[in-house]
């Protein structure tokens, strides 16, 4: 199948996810992925579940992790959920390129939705130049976000391992966008049948957005879970959620609405399109990939 762009409907809306490329998330830069990604897990059952997902503990010296933005045409207006990391590693900034390929210039786009301020979710709100790649775009971001980024609070309270490259690329990406820029600070459509879902915890503002058009929903939950593995085991935290405790209570109730709702659901992080369903399976949740062609 084509790995950069999968088109799909909601209800009357044209959706696409969009590869920005890939991250490898590996040592020394990063922890192993098992911690990297499942920090909080008890180390026999966590060994157990990656065996059940046919990942060799030993061996997973490496994450490839795709980085998936999402396009809405909801008719009168055109969505970009999140910018892509840019020039962030030598596989990422694809999404101009991608978007181009599917007909869609950056002018195009008159909405830009942030759903946290982490590098590949914001890298590419700029061009090489530092003007902002989305000229026509109003950008919006709920507000502790901005605040939390565009403050002391970063440098005070981020952890030291990856502050720096945390705060330089916010740094660069958000202020470029100041002038286009809305904050919310309490879940609103944000343009009609989009909208914002208070989703803290992978950071103090992340956001998730339900997407709804003829009696359909799509579940943007962006970094609420960053592997299937997070839906079955939902108390287990990432080393980058900034607040766990808070992380694993939007996590739950995040499935638990994705479940009940019966809802397409797409993540960032899963592997492409990212798109599947969130299904009940005994006291927890169990992650279905959409079937897709080639």
């Amino acid at each position: 199948m084509n790995t950069e762009t999968y088109r799909f409907q909601v209800g009357a809306f044209d959706c696409i996810a969009v590869s920005d490329g890939t991250l490898t998330y590996t040592p020394p830069t990063f922890p192993p992925p098992a911690t990297l990604l499942f920090a909080s897990a008890p180390p026999q059952r966590l060994d157990q579940t990656l065996r059940e997902h046919n990942i060799q503990p030993e061996q997973w010296l490496e994450w490839v992790s795709p980085y998936i933005c999402l396009v809405v045409n909801t008719g009168e207006r055109r969505v970009l959920v999140d910018t892509g990391a840019g020039d962030l590693g030598p596989d990422t900034g694809r999404l101009l390129r991608n978007l181009e390929a599917e007909g869609v210039a950056p002018g195009d786009i008159d909405t830009v939705i942030l759903t946290h301020g982490h590098p590949d979710h914001i890298g590419g709100n700029t061009t090489g130049d530092g003007r902002p790649a989305f000229p026509n775009a109003r950008h919006v971001m709920w507000k502790d976000e901005w605040d939390f980024w565009t403050s002391e609070r970063a440098e005070l309270e981020l952890d030291e391992h990856l502050k720096e490259v945390l705060l330089t690329i916010a740094r660069k990406n958000l202020p470029a966008v100041q002038d286009q820029l809305d904050l919310v600070d309490r879940e609103t459509e944000i343009v009609p049948g989009v909208r914002a879902i208070a989703a803290p915890g992978h950071t103090p503002g992340h956001i998730a957005l339900a997407i709804h058009s003829g009696g359909e929903q799509l579940l943007c939950i962006s970094d609420a879970a960053l592997h299937p593995i997070h839906i079955e085991q939902p108390e287990w935290c990432a080393v980058v959620d900034f607040a766990p405790e808070q992380a694993v209570a939007t996590r739950r109730r995040i499935l638990n609405m994705a479940a009940a709702d019966r809802a397409l659901v797409t993540a960032f992080h899963f592997p492409f399109p990212g798109l599947g369903h969130v299904v009940q399976r005994r006291e927890g949740w169990q992650w279905q990939p959409v079937e897709t062609a080639g």
